[in-house]
């Protein structure tokens, strides 16, 4: 069957008739901008295929937007690129072959997908106008538009401002900046379910709005100062400031400058013609806007004419002219010296006269005299400044002699008589006549003349009566000429003084008195007063220089409760005047001394302080030690600080910064404590770092890098020796270990050790005073010196008493010492610190004199303490002798003692030297005592001699002081004991600072 079926198809009847075309795909839809092609087939065996568009147009080969291409013998393809809405249609395909023919058809539906052609983003518009938003979309079928606002779908009906054009677009009426944001455009197709959407910016720009800081702004001129112009914009975007004065745009140069943003504008170096109206114009995409500012310049006083004038005095009148200008007009004012001219007439008689008009003003003086010569002022002044410039009236006028015309003065006495001249022309002739005679002369010897251009003196040496009298004086310039007399007078001594009120204390007074009423017609050079005590014939005198209006003295070396007369006389250079009245006084009793004066001087470091105190009376017992306490306003007090009695300051040092303190001062004596004297001072503020400071602070660094380094070097040197000692035997501790055993130099110092420790505090103050500071000052513990009037201490009695040593009170009348005759003319206190006191007491000496310990005098004693005893220690060797040590400051019980008597009448005694005291008589009193008192530091008999007697006390708060086992080094006592009341003592030092006092 099968080969009949080919027969019959290769047949030509059979072709003829079974000619056969198909197109694949049968049918298309596309959407415009797609391409498709179309496959011809045919059965049959065509010799042609042809395409036809929908217009019946037989398509060619070779265009671009429709192809066709034939395949081979039986198929063609037909391809359309890009379809548009107007390919759409229907295409055929017709085959031939002879005559035989045959066709196919496809229709070609095309149509327009959703397409945005102009949707333009973002879309600006300026706020307050009637805004329109673009989107223009297309579709076949067209498409429904929808508009959303943030993504929500606006409700026209609820916003009338809101609406959708016929082409559909969005307009918004009277749009605000609060409608600026993101829209969609949403384009739909409800056939093919097809949607789509654009999203649009819409910006609202804001016309610029300008907030003008001052409308009127006000400058000073010719001053080189600058003034400011700002106006701030706003707007949106962010406008644009530039400036204009007279439409001209102003630009940055030499006179104009202007901040980042052009809202603030320099004027520089501002002149007159600065002033005016000034535009500041604001500009962005919305528009542009503009406001007016003012520049008002003023200008100083300036004083354009001023001339100086000259005339004679007493002519008929001069006057001095002042022209001046400035902005507001400026007010012209006179003055001479202290003197201000108002306007109008200034005296009664109408001598001077001032007259303004405007911007001049003129001074007129009638009548001139010399003292209206000089320098006149002219001061222009306005709301803005005022300036002034002098001017000067020359007077010229006849001498005028000046000087006192009495002088005083006695026989053999020079005198100078002063003829002091004014004048101008100042060539003056200048000379002297007595008794119509010109002198100097052959018959006035005694008489001499000093010339200088302005003066002449007259010296007069009276060698008698005659000499006394009148002098007269002439002097002459080309003006005119003066003449004036001088007396020469006798002068006399002055009158006496008058007491008015003694300030008595316990062993000073202080007198106040009035000046005399006459000084016999000299100064009164001094005065002299004398007191004695009630009932004694011989008194105390003293003269004290007269300096800065004296008008008190100080009497010193008084006996405490005793009655005192004293008088004064004044002593000119005639001589000594009468005496005062005598006026009789009682001192008072034993008591504390008055509080010190206090004067303090921040050192330039800035946190350190010297304070400085001036003794003031010591109450009749003598002062034994200062008491210093300080502490920074609202903190507490810092550790009591215990001074010698010799101290005159203390410098506290490391003070916190821009701190106030408060510093109390107490002297102390056995009577008890003066009342504080006080200070209140503020520190410096810190100073800021310097470079010179952070290289000390490096040289420092490095300084204790080389301490480190040479410790660890000697530490390395120990190690090894201390293995040599333990290992071999050998090395410097070996030589050291294998020495005798302690002895007793070694034991002297443990037993001391005692004497020099507390464990109160770790920094412990010591009051350092000297055997010569004590003798000195009374000696408020009890040593005294030993010469010829004082008894020796017996040994027996010193083995009997309690090892710790003490000090005991003096006796009211070793209080009240003899006072010899020196002279202190030193007011700044009620004591003075030069008087000589000393004792003279009277007893039979028993032994030679032992300069290390005695036994105080059985006297009265204010206070009695009892100390327990500390153990005595085996006595050294008689070739060393110590220094005692004072563990208390309250007196033991003491073996009896004869009393001490003074003597009727006490006669000054000079202390016996140490350096005559024999080394045997020492060394058999160190013998006795060695076993009573605490030793340290053995020295020579010669050494002993040499060195005075130190008092060690370690004191806190003013409690006695505990005795742990700490070691004292032996060169201590040998600093401190040379720290006498010729030098500055140990400086004191606490847990709070460094403390230097002298």
């Amino acid at each position: 069957p099968v080969k009949i079926m080919e027969f019959l198809w290769n047949s030509s009847a059979f072709k003829k008739f079974s000619l056969q075309v198909d197109i694949t795909p049968a049918q298309g839809e596309i959407s415009v901008g797609e391409s498709r092609f179309f496959l011809c087939e045919v059965i049959g065996g065509a010799k042609e295929i042809d395409w036809f568009a929908p217009t019946s147009e037989k398509i060619e080969p070779g265009r671009l937007d429709i192809s066709v291409i034939r395949n081979d013998e039986t198929s063609s393809t037909l391809t359309i690129y890009n379809a548009k809405v107007d390919n759409a249609g229907t295409y055929k395909c017709v085959a031939s072959s002879g005559d035989r023919e045959a066709e196919a058809t496809v229709n070609l539906k095309i149509y327009q997908k959703i397409t945005f052609t102009n949707v333009p983003s973002p879309q600006e518009f300026t706020e307050g106008d009637n805004a329109i938003i673009v989107c223009d979309v297309i579709s076949s079928p067209p498409p429904t538009v929808l508009w959303k606002y943030k993504g929500a779908k606006i409700q026209f009906e609820k916003d009338v401002r809101f609406r959708t054009l016929n082409n559909k677009h969005l307009q918004i009426q009277g749009i605000r900046k609060t409608d600026e944001g993101v829209y969609t455009c949403e384009g739909r197709i409800k056939a093919r379910g097809e949607v789509d959407f654009r999203s649009i910016k819409v910006v609202v720009n804001v016309l610029p709005t300008i907030r003008i800081r001052q409308a009127e702004t006000n400058a000073t001129a010719d001053m080189g100062f600058s003034t400011l112009l700002a106006c701030d914009a706003d707007g949106f975007p962010e406008p644009m400031v530039t400036w204009a004065r007279n439409n001209v745009p102003l630009e940055s140069g030499d006179k104009y400058s202007f901040n980042e943003d052009g809202s603030e504008m320099t004027i520089l170096d501002v002149t007159k013609l600065d002033e005016g109206d000034y535009t500041c114009i604001a500009k962005n995409k919305a528009g542009e806007s503009e406001q007016e500012l003012s520049l008002k310049v003023f200008v100083q006083p300036k004083i354009t004419y001023l001339e100086s004038q000259t005339t004679t005095e007493m002519d008929e009148q001069v006057t001095l002219t002042c022209e001046a200008t400035g902005d507001p007009t400026p007010t012209i004012t006179w003055s001479f010296g202290t003197r201000v001219f108002t306007e109008g007439e200034q005296s009664p008689d109408g001598d001077v006269l001032v007259r303004s008009d405007a911007r001049v003003s003129s001074l007129t003086l009638k009548y001139a005299q010399y003292t209206d010569a000089g320098e006149y002022l002219c001061t222009a002044h306005n709301a803005i400044g005022e300036t002034a410039q002098p001017v000067y009236l020359e007077v010229l006028y006849a001498p005028k002699i000046l000087g006192s015309v009495t002088v005083y003065t006695w026989e053999g006495n020079p005198a100078n008589i002063s003829c002091e001249v004014l004048a101008h022309p100042s060539d003056v002739s200048i000379t002297w006549q007595r008794d119509g005679f010109q002198m100097p002369n052959a018959n006035t010897s005694n008489i001499k003349i000093y010339n200088t251009p302005s003066a002449s003196y007259l010296e007069v040496n009276p060698e008698s009566q005659s000499d006394f009298g009148n002098y007269n004086c002439s002097a002459s310039n080309e003006i005119g000429t003066e003449s004036k007399e001088f007396i020469v007078i006798p002068a006399d001594v002055p009158s006496a003084p008058s007491i008015t009120q003694v300030q008595p204390y316990s062993s000073t007074a202080q007198v106040l008195f009035e000046e005399p009423e006459s000084t016999g017609g000299v100064p009164v050079l001094k005065y002299r007063a004398e007191w004695r005590a009630v009932g004694r014939g011989k008194g105390v005198q003293r003269v004290y220089e007269v300096k800065d209006g004296l008008s008190s003295v100080t009497v010193t070396g008084l006996k405490p409760e005793t009655d005192y007369e004293v008088k004064m006389s004044a002593i000119n250079g005639k001589g000594e005047g009468d005496s005062s009245q005598s006026v009789v006084f009682k001192t008072e009793h034993v008591r504390e001394p008055s509080p010190p004066i206090l004067e303090g001087t921040l050192q330039p470091k800035g946190n350190s302080l010297k304070v400085k105190w001036t003794k003031q009376d010591d109450g009749g017992s003598p002062i034994t030690h200062y008491l210093v306490r300080y502490k920074a306003v609202n903190s507490d007090w810092k550790p009591e600080i215990h001074l010698p009695n010799v101290s005159e300051y203390v410098m506290l040092i490391g003070l916190e910064w821009d701190t106030e303190y408060d510093v109390f001062v107490v002297a102390e004596n056995q009577q008890g404590k003066s009342k504080p004297g006080t200070l209140t001072f503020r520190t410096s503020s810190e100073p800021a770092a310097t470079t010179d400071s952070m290289e000390e602070g490096t040289g420092l660094n490095t300084g204790v890098i080389v301490g480190i380094l040479i410790l660890v070097c000697v530490l390395l040197l120990l190690i090894v020796d201390a293995t040599c000692c333990f290992l071999n035997k050998c090395g410097i501790l070996m030589c050291i270990c294998g020495k005798p055993g302690q002895g007793t130099k070694g034991k002297d110092i443990e037993t001391g050790k005692a004497a020099f420790v507390q464990d109160v505090s770790k920094e412990p103050i010591v009051e350092l005073r000297t055997e010569e500071e004590a003798t000195a000052n009374h000696d408020a513990e009890g040593h005294h010196e030993p010469n010829e009037t004082t008894p020796l201490t017996e040994p027996e009695q010193v083995t009997e008493t309690a090892t710790a040593v003490v000090d005991l009170p003096l006796s009211v009348p070793t209080n009240s010492d003899t006072v010899t005759d020196t002279f202190d003319l030193s007011q700044s206190s009620p004591v003075s610190e030069s008087t000589t006191l000393t004792s003279s007491i009277t007893a039979a000496p028993s032994d030679p004199p032992n300069p290390f310990h005695m036994t105080p005098p059985n006297s009265s004693t204010p206070k009695s303490h009892t100390k327990p005893s500390i153990s005595s220690t085996p006595s050294p060797d008689p070739a060393n002798v110590t220094l005692l040590v004072d563990l208390g400051d309250s007196p033991e019980p003491q073996a009896e003692v004869p009393p001490v008597v003074p003597s009727e009448e006490p006669v000054p005694v000079p202390p016996s030297p140490l350096s005559v005291v024999q080394p045997d008589v020492v060394n058999s009193k160190v013998t006795e005592n060695r076993k009573t008192h605490a030793t340290l530091n053995p020295i020579s008999p010669q050494d002993s001699v040499a060195m005075p007697l130190v008092n060690h006390e370690h004191e806190i708060d003013g409690e006695l002081p505990l005795a742990p086992d700490t070691d004292v080094p032996q060169d201590g006592s040998h600093a401190v004991g040379t720290a006498g009341s010729s030098g500055p003592s140990v400086p004191a030092q606490d847990e709070y600072g460094s403390l230097d006092a002298l």
